[in-house]
């Protein structure tokens, strides 16, 4: 099963540019690995229902 960005806990919304964006913080080496990765799913993906993803960005 595919990961969506969607329901993942580091989806967050942001007003100041009125978009989504991934918060998930990588440094250089972490970043290459992260864009080298081939699979479908995304490494950093953790599950949030609607509740905890409000809960996380209060």
């Amino acid at each position: 099963m595919q990961s969506s960005c969607e329901y993942c806990r580091n989806y967050v919304y942001d007003d100041e540019y009125d978009s989504y964006f991934c918060q998930v913080n990588l440094d250089e080496d972490e970043m290459e690995r992260f864009l080298a990765y081939k699979e479908t799913e995304c490494p950093y993906f953790q599950y949030g229902d609607d509740y905890s993803i409000v809960k996380h960005q209060m």
